[in-house]
């Protein structure tokens, strides 16, 4: 101990000596990577000046994330590699942990950082809040349903608050990746299918992680992934390989993560895939090219999970020590269990094959991060057991978890009204395995959350104590237990419940039918070639509806699913994702119409699952339209219809909207600075309250690269009381007007374009503009 504290006292003399730029780093390779506007002149000087004094390893050490790996409160290990890797901590050969969670955990790792390496540099504890820590909020795509910015802000705020009580100050999220394929199950996790809406998405929850101010204890860094592509992966099926054009990656996919960018996000992970015939890991053009230099990213990156060493499974890098060449050079800061960089990059410095201004670089922004969340000033800010009892799972908390997933609930069908339900005198069915379901509503990223601790849609409907509610299972989706680990088992035998719900639902009023996909069915890992009901789902329902025509569908799931026969027979469809915790009584408050749902698809529900990839903004082919009725030589199928059962941006809501007298202003206006004003009134024509998603598009008719058939440039959220009346007013200018050309040049061009203005994409509410 004495030791440690004389070379602190002569690391705090070096920075009143040496001032900002103390190292051996090259100016010139740092003069682009650090560019960005913004970084604390005293945080840089703290940085440089302790850089000075490390060692090489010390350096790499910073670059080296461990998962957890041993008992933390219990004896430390003796042999083995939790040996080794308890002897990297204490040499401070570790950067980061992840996966290590609660307090006293954290504090015991945290304490051999600080109190048993040399420069007791403190580790950032990283972990996947995707959709909140112990109380769990609706997954990232139903929450991206509500369309509600402000909402979505802080149910990432509410997540950081209670992740950060528990001693962790990194999530890995969000995923911004955009999406066209349901097949791929990891829709859940990000915002959709559109980069406009993505990109709005990505910044409110970079902002509700991280507050205005990293710093304070009850925010934490966000990660921004996966660089870049990931969500492209060819049929669907994850890690696969990732085959796309400029135009696409410039103007579909790199528009959340640019955003996120500009909101200040600290960290990016990179992604599985490859693009171009390189592994992400390994892509110099994502990483520095774009991240670091064009976007001036001053951040650090982080692989994902030993995704350095699966580049030599791409047939990308040799061995290990190539790997670990590869992903520093190219700008890889961080090697999450791949353990290349802590084994191989010493020596692949002192062979003159990795830079040392490249683990500087490195070294310097993850060391940059660590200051700015405050670590240096207190290693254990976050580890107070007082807080932690005090904020994990509060009733503010649990409350913002409800008003989060009733917000998130799309209304797809509602035939003659049938929702909402009435409050007495009515016999009520609950069928379904997930009726009763209370571990499946958390979703599979729940890793810090507890087993069955959701409110089931049963125990949600029993609150509502006036009319008659008889439950019965009727079928179970999977079999066995499942886990993030394990593939699910479906359930594609047993019947033997059938029966009873047959009954039930020949003597009920209505039958609500709660059916969908199990929390670990979609997710990392889970692919799907068919999407319908999974197992005998389809068969109960057809079943239930021989008997009884008035049914209310509850879907639970994780991802748009083929419903093309419940929608042309069961009267009323609820889409109510996996919506966390409060689960069954956000769908409650919804079916009885205590909350009048609002929100929005943010992904095409294909009519079948040979239309996939589906989306909204698709750009016309040559023969869009068939020239002569009954002629086969245009862009169709033979068996099936080219539209979505359900559009981008479609939600019902228990009232009614009128969209009328769409006026622009500027129709006439420049390439160079374009200003058109778009106006639109919208009158609540119902009987009830009602909040309504106004979504604007354009088209650009004729430009030097396509452009699709609709992109949507702006939404609002309107509250209106029956009857009440607004206007509605959008701006365009060069930044919604524009576009990235093939030589990744942004370009406002002259021509016709059409703006649409409605309820969804499929809105017909329309007015021409010129622009010279």
């Amino acid at each position: 101990m004495k030791n440690r504290t004389i070379i602190i006292i002569v690391f705090g003399l070096v920075l009143f000596i040496s001032g900002c730029n103390p190292s051996n780093e090259s100016p010139k390779t740092l003069a682009v990577e650090n560019a960005s506007v913004g970084l604390n002149s005293e945080i840089e000087a703290k940085v440089d000046s302790l850089l000075s004094i490390m060692t090489i390893e010390e350096k790499i050490g910073q670059m080296n994330q461990y998962n957890g790996f041993w008992d933390l409160t219990g004896p430390k290990p003796a042999e083995g590699d939790e040996a080794k890797k308890y002897e990297h901590l204490s040499k401070g050969w570790v950067g980061s942990m992840l996966n290590v969670r609660g307090v006293k955990d954290v504090k015991a790792v945290q304490k051999i950082a600080v109190e048993e390496s040399r420069l007791g540099i403190p580790l950032i504890i990283g972990f996947d809040v995707i959709h909140g820590y112990k109380t769990m909020s609706p997954i990232p795509l139903a929450e991206s349903a509500s369309w509600d910015l402000k909402a979505i802000e802080k149910s990432a705020a509410v997540a950081a608050q209670e992740a950060s009580a528990a001693g962790i100050n990194w999530t890995f999220a969000p995923m911004v990746d955009i999406s066209r394929d349901a097949r791929w199950g990891r829709v859940m996790e990000g915002a959709g299918e559109d980069p406009f809406l993505g990109s709005k998405i990505a910044i409110a929850r970079v902002k509700g992680f991280q507050g205005d101010n990293l710093a304070k204890n009850n925010t934490i860094a966000a990660c921004a992934k996966h660089f870049a592509g990931y969500g492209f992966s060819e049929s669907g099926r994850d890690y696969n390989t990732v085959d796309v054009g400029s135009s696409t990656l410039n103007n579909i996919i790199f528009p959340p993560f640019r955003a996120a960018t500009d909101a200040g996000v600290r960290t990016f992970m990179n992604s599985f895939n490859e693009l171009n015939g390189i592994p992400a890991t390994g892509n110099k053009f994502l990483q520095r090219d774009i991240l670091k230099n064009d976007w001036k990213f001053s951040g650090f990156i982080v692989s994902d999970w030993g995704s350095m060493t699966e580049m030599i499974n791409h047939g990308y890098a040799e061995d290990d020590k190539d790997a670990a060449k590869i992903a520093a050079n190219a700008g890889s800061d961080m090697d999450m269990e791949s353990y290349v960089y802590i084994e191989h990059l010493a020596t692949l410095v002192k062979e003159g094959k990795v830079k040392e201004d490249i683990i500087n670089d490195a070294a310097k922004r993850i060391l940059r991060v660590k200051y700015e969340l405050g670590l240096f000033d207190d290693p254990y800010k976050y580890c107070d057991e007082a807080r932690e009892k005090e904020i994990t799972g509060s009733k503010e908390i649990h409350e913002a978890a409800l008003d989060m997933a009733k917000k998130s609930i799309v209304l797809l069908k509602n035939d003659n009204n049938l929702l909402p339900l009435k409050k007495e005198g009515v016999s009520i069915a609950l069928i379904g395995g997930l009726a009763s379901d209370k571990d499946s509503p958390l979703g599979s990223w729940r890793i810090g959350a507890d087993d069955n601790s959701a409110v089931s849609v049963l125990e949600g409907m029993q609150q509502y104590k006036e009319n008659s509610l008889l439950y019965t299972k009727g079928a179970d989706v999977s079999i066995g237990k499942t886990s993030f680990v394990s593939e699910t088992k479906i359930n594609t035998t047993d019947k033997s419940g059938f029966e009873e719900a047959i009954q039930a639902a020949k003597n009920a009023d209505i039958v609500v039918a709660v059916l969908g996909e199990v929390g670990f069915q979609s997710g990392e890992g889970r692919s799907r070639t068919a999407l319908g009901l999974p197992g005998v789902q389809q068969e109960l329902l057809e079943e239930l509806y021989k008997v009884n025509n008035n049914i209310v569908l509850v879907l639970n799931n994780g991802r748009p699913l083929v419903l093309d026969w419940a929608d042309k027979h069961i009267p009323a469809i609820l889409e109510a994702w996996q919506l966390g915790s409060q689960s069954g009584n956000a769908i409650a408050q919804v079916l009885y119409g205590d909350y009048n749902p609002s929100a929005k698809l943010p992904m095409s529900f294909p009519r079948s699952v040979g239309q996939v990839p589906i989306y909204y903004n698709y750009k016309n082919t040559g023969r869009p339209k068939a020239s002569d009725p009954g002629t086969v030589f245009w862009t169709h199928y033979s068996d099936e219809q080219n539209t979505p059962l359900y559009v981008f941006g479609h939600g019902l809501s228990y009232t009614t909207f009128e969209y009328k007298d769409l006026k622009i202003e500027g129709i006439n206006t420049s390439s160079a600075t374009p200003n058109i004003k778009v106006s639109v009134t919208l009158t609540n024509s119902g009987e009830r309250q009602g909040k309504e998603v106004v979504q604007l598009y354009i088209r650009d008719h004729f430009a030097s690269v396509t452009r699709p058939v609709k992109e949507l440039k702006g939404f609002e959220l309107v509250s209106l009381e029956s009857k009440e009346t607004k206007q509605v007013t959008f701006e365009l200018d060069s930044e919604t007007l524009g576009f990235f050309n093939n030589q990744n040049e942004w370009v406002v061009e002259s021509g016709t374009f059409t703006v649409f203005v409605g309820g969804s994409s499929d809105t017909s509410t329309k007015a021409d503009f010129e622009i010279k």
